[in-house]
């Protein structure tokens, strides 16, 4: 899917109303199949960006198109089948606790089933074998029938990965997606889903913290601060010097502290039972 901003600008979602846009004059064009990197500061826009992307929040101004076409001039029928060719991965996937790992995945086929098989895979998953492929791109095969509620945050994060690669989305957008990653395990899921999106020719645009992962792994990068772009760029042209106007007083982000170790929930303790 390709997708063409043009004087974009948006607000926060819990933004006051008389609150500045999160997302200033915004303009770049994304060809299908690309593979693009967003990086800057907390508080950029990153994440207003996606939920634009995603027609899940309207630009207060300027242009967006979505494969030619404007999401805010579709019929609403036109629009449902437009958001059922993409997909929104948030930082923190909201998966039921008490659902199995399996049907969390396979929720990502949703906008392809009709009602009936999406209440019979609820029950009795449709297509075990596609979810445990997904899961086992993303180092987590392991946790086919768990229930979503014994993983740890980082493995969540991979079951909203996994999700995204058996959805019939054309364009994936991401959204922080390794920030609960051990700096190894980032990598190696970086890399599995820029691979995964090409090998299914999906546009992909995720916003990432870890800097050293997107240069190394997404063949263009976004630079955005306070809304605006300050750089789009091939990761080989993104210098040390733009990284460093990038964060300006973030230099703490751009260096990375130290990621949380990604280790499953303590178990919950016991709970006291008393006869009366």
């Amino acid at each position: 899917m390709k997708l063409e901003l043009a004087g974009l600008a948006a607000r926060h979602a819990t933004a006051r109303r008389n609150a500045p846009d999160a997302l200033l004059n915004l303009g770049f064009r994304v060809e299908s199949g690309e593979a693009v990197a967003v990086i800057g500061p907390s508080g950029a826009g990153k994440t207003t960006l996606l939920e634009v992307l995603a027609c899940a929040r309207p630009p207060s101004r300027g242009v967006l198109k979505i494969d030619g076409a404007d999401p805010r001039r579709l019929h609403r029928r036109l629009l449902r089948a437009l958001r059922g060719r993409l997909i929104l991965v948030p930082q923190v996937p909201p998966l039921p606790p008490r659902q199995r790992v399996v049907t969390a995945v396979l929720a990502g086929r949703l906008p392809s089933w009709n009602l009936w098989t999406s209440l019979r895979s609820l029950f009795y998953p449709v297509d075990i074998g596609a979810a445990d492929e997904a899961l086992e791109v993303f180092e987590l095969a392991d946790k086919l029938f768990d229930r979503v509620d014994r993983l740890s945050g980082g493995e969540r994060q991979r079951v909203g990965l996994a999700r995204a690669l058996v959805s019939p989305a054309r364009l994936w957008l991401v959204d922080e997606p390794l920030s609960a990653l051990d700096p190894a395990r980032a990598q190696r899921a970086a890399a599995s889903l820029v691979r995964e999106a090409g090998a299914r020719g999906v546009t992909l645009v995720a916003s990432l913290h870890q800097v050293d992962a997107a240069l190394a792994h997404f063949p263009r990068i976004l630079g955005l601060r306070e809304g605006q772009l300050l750089f789009d760029l091939p990761a080989a042209q993104v210098t040390p010097e733009l990284l460093a106007a990038l964060y300006a007083q973030h230099e703490d982000e751009l260096c990375g502290e130290a990621p949380p170790v990604d280790e499953p929930p303590a178990p919950a303790p016991p709970v006291v039972m008393q006869c009366r």
